[in-house]
């Protein structure tokens, strides 16, 4: 994880449009009747059909899709009552979150008024406004009365997430580590260390799952809850225990389960000793646990742990939860969120874990193959499957539970719908990120007299996802440096011109023109090469001394192409390489190639191409429906690039009949499935939408992307290179410094695949 200073952080929430979150437009507003029908006279026409009946608000407003966050600001993360304005950074930043997560629209709202009735007052007069209401960061136990009232008084839904949010993402794990040990929920002995608004919720939860009163015990920080204390309110009452015991050590010993709720180091070693065989230690307190990774992992080998931090296994996360479950109530226009509800959520996260974790996840964590087990009793927060998961299986247990007001009826549509709501999302190059800081690699950044360069490799080491290898003059990086403030303290720099490389050059020569010794190439001119700052980058790479590289940003593709091809190589099984961007757009994700290499594929080559892209399309947990792209419809020409796609298409059909491709199509038909459908129902992309789009020459391709990023319709990642046998990856000309540090944790993660695929092999030679 980067160091974040306070100067980022006020920078971050600053710089450009203060602040995290903003409205956008949803409809035309270009012309006087566009303005006439989104105001006056044409708004008056929805709102007398809502006069007439309220729920036609869903259709008309965006009520339906808009979740409130408000707070008071009584119990602001870790910073306690710090007052309503103070708090909004962290309710935008809970917008944000539902908003990437869920594509859920939010309005934050801080309340200044702590009195709970007046609060719920304010939150009742507003409520019409929206589709549901989160609570947020309300002191305990002001924030019980607050939830339980506006629940019974309003027909949204309305969680308090502190409470719940915890509690559901807590019992998926508890009910897998449960099943891990072989012990019954309704049989083991639970200690619960905390008993604010989320230990009560957690509590409560674990007992709707089956776990007995009698076996639980809770402290808070004045010791055990029992009977003999005359200080407990009615939310600890409940709760309180026959046991003669006062600490909580003495509560720890001979259980089965530990959560804790409170503060960092109150769990020794020793106690996580006393505990019975295969012992359940959720330590939950943030940002330090009640007990560290290291010493409860010390303290017993048969020990199933999890934290709410990131850096180890388990990570018990509230995003897991709340946008997934507001958008399933949203989606059925739920009355409120009710324990059915929360059940159903809790039983998917668990049983997402059971299953068979996609590539792009894997990758994210260091490439070890995640399986259900002692270190993985929970979903990865950047699991894409969640989403899918979690929303349906709320929405049904609200329609179950007579709470929903609209009903789903075609599942596989909705879980359509869903995917396409997360189209302007980058979740996807977060994986990426997640990816590289989990196992950063050596990145060769070839053009380090390039001020975006440097930048970048500043900004990859600070975050770190990659150790930068920069190529050059030590003398002249380090002016660049200086002059623009790039701080390369602890980057590495090597001269490739300078005396002291001499053994390195000849050494890469050497190799360079055995390699290519029968396509002419001599160990002189494989030394003159060494003096190009590509070729001496690949070789780097060739030879294992780093393992990507960046280039690009001012070298011509084509002589970057044959650099790598000289150097790397194709990979067995193809004759050509090509790059596909990935394109964010408000329609869903979109993939594109070839968008750098081929200028004018032949049909062999757009073949290699199609078969590239298919493949990497799958990588990153998206099932590719491909459209072969051309100016005219299925044989309507029978000349030119047409002919030449249809005849690709053809082969694809009879050697690859799995992949779900088909075309010539203009590129009309290709994203408007009902067109499609109705012109051409024998297509085979019949019924599905279509995500990646293949195109017949590079002047189309690259046009094509670079318009939609121009127009400010899409976020791209790329160009990502598609079969070289190392991690090389070229530049558009001119990319900004965040296209290359997006690039560089792209190389990376590149890197971690092939790495496993060099393992791998070598398993098998032996």
């Amino acid at each position: 994880m980067a160091k974040i200073t306070k100067e980022d952080a006020l920078l971050y929430h600053s710089q450009g449009k203060p602040g995290k979150i903003e409205v956008t437009p949803t409809k035309p507003y270009s012309s006087q009747r566009d303005l006439s029908l989104a105001y006056s006279p044409g708004v008056a026409e929805p709102c007398l059909e809502i006069e007439q009946n309220p729920e036609a608000a869903y259709e008309y407003t965006s009520k339906g899709n808009l979740v409130a966050v408000i707070s008071n600001g009584t119990a602001v993360l870790g910073l306690g009552d710090i007052g309503a304005m103070a708090g909004k950074p962290v309710m935008e930043g809970k917008g944000l979150l539902f908003k990437i997560f869920a594509g859920i629209d939010v309005f934050d709202i801080e309340v200044n008024e702590k009195d709970p009735e007046k609060f719920i007052q304010v939150v009742k007069a507003i409520s019409p406004t929206f589709g549901g209401i989160n609570l947020e960061d309300i002191k305990a136990p002001q924030c019980f009365e607050i939830e339980e009232r506006l629940k019974a008084e309003l027909d949204i839904p309305i969680m308090h997430d502190d409470q719940h949010g915890t509690a559901i993402i807590s019992s998926a794990g508890l009910i897998n580590a449960l099943e891990i040990t072989g012990k019954k929920i309704e049989e083991v002995k639970i200690v619960v260390n905390g008993a604010g608004a989320a230990a009560n919720s957690c509590t409560q939860l674990y007992m709707m799952l089956g776990a007995k009163l009698e076996n639980i015990v809770m402290v808070d920080s004045k010791g055990v809850i029992n009977k003999q204390r005359t200080d407990l309110n009615d939310r600890k009452k409940p709760f309180a225990t026959d046991r003669k015991i006062t600490t909580l050590a003495e509560a720890v010993k001979d259980s089965d389960v530990f959560l804790g709720l409170s503060v960092a180091g109150v769990l020794s070693k020793e106690m996580v000793q006393s505990m019975n065989d295969n012992p359940i230690v959720f330590a939950l307190a943030n940002p330090n646990p009640e007990i560290s990774y290291e010493e409860a992992m010390s303290a017993r080998e048969d020990i199933i742990f999890a934290t709410g931090r990131s850096d180890h296994p388990n990570q018990i996360n509230n995003v897991l939860g709340f946008p997934y479950i507001f958008r399933g109530a949203l989606d059925v226009r739920a009355k409120c969120i009710n324990e059915e509800m929360k059940v159903a959520a809790v039983k998917a996260i668990a049983e997402l874990t059971k299953k068979a974790v996609p590539d792009v996840v894997n990758a994210a964590y260091d490439i070890k193959r995640l399986s259900f087990g002692r270190d993985y009793i929970i979903p990865k927060p950047l699991d894409p499957r969640l989403l899918t998961t979690v929303a349906p299986a709320v929405a049904k247990a609200a329609m179950e539970s007579g709470v929903a007001r609209k009903n789903i009826t075609d599942w596989e549509a909705y879980n359509d719908k869903l995917r396409e709501m997360m189209g302007h999302d980058n979740k996807m190059l977060r994986r990426f990120y997640d990816t590289a800081r989990s196992n950063p690699k050596r990145v060769v950044f070839s053009e380090s007299n390039h001020i975006n360069m440097l930048k970048a490799a500043e900004a990859a080491f600070a975050e770190g996802i990659c150790y930068p290898i920069l190529l050059g003059n030590e003398e002249k990086i380090a002016n660049i440096a200086a002059e623009n403030h790039i701080d390369l303290n602890g980057i590495e720099i090597i001269n490739l011109r300078n005396d002291r490389e001499e053994a390195r050059r000849i050494r890469f020569a050497t190799k360079l023109a055995e390699k290519r010794s029968r396509e002419g190439m001599t160990y002189d001119e494989a030394y003159e090469k060494m003096y190009e700052r590509n070729y001496f980058g690949m070789m780097l790479v060739e030879a294992g001394e780093a393992d990507a590289l960046i280039t690009g940003v001012y070298t011509k593709y084509t002589d970057s192409i044959q650099a790598a091809k000289e150097v790397i190589g194709i990979r067995d099984g193809l004759r050509h390489i090509g790059a596909m961007h990935i394109m964010n757009t408000k329609k869903g994700t979109f993939f594109l190639a070839d968008t750098l290499f081929n200028r004018h594929p032949s049909s062999e080559t757009l073949i290699d191409i199609a078969k590239l892209t298919h493949n990497t399309v799958k990588f990153f947990n998206h099932e590719p429906v491909m459209a072969m792209l051309s100016y005219s419809n299925f044989g309507s020409d029978k000349q030119g690039s047409p002919a030449s796609v249809h005849e690709v298409v053809s082969t694809l059909h009879q050697l690859y009949p799995e992949m779900v491709v088909d075309g010539e199509m203009q590129v009309t038909f290709a994203l408007n499935r009902e067109l499609r459908d109705q012109k051409y129902p024998f297509s085979k992309l019949a019924g599905k939408n279509v995500n990646t789009l293949i195109f017949p020459n590079l002047s189309s391709a690259n046009t094509a992307y670079k318009m939609l990023i121009e127009m400010g319709l899409a976020e791209t990642i790329g160009p990502i290179q598609m079969g070289l046998n190392k991690p090389i990856h070229i530049l558009d000309v001119e990319s900004s410094v965040r296209d290359i540090v997006n690039m560089t944790a792209i190389a990376v993660l590149d890197a971690l695949v092939q790495e496993q695929i060099d393992s791998n092999n070598k398993l098998q030679e032996l």
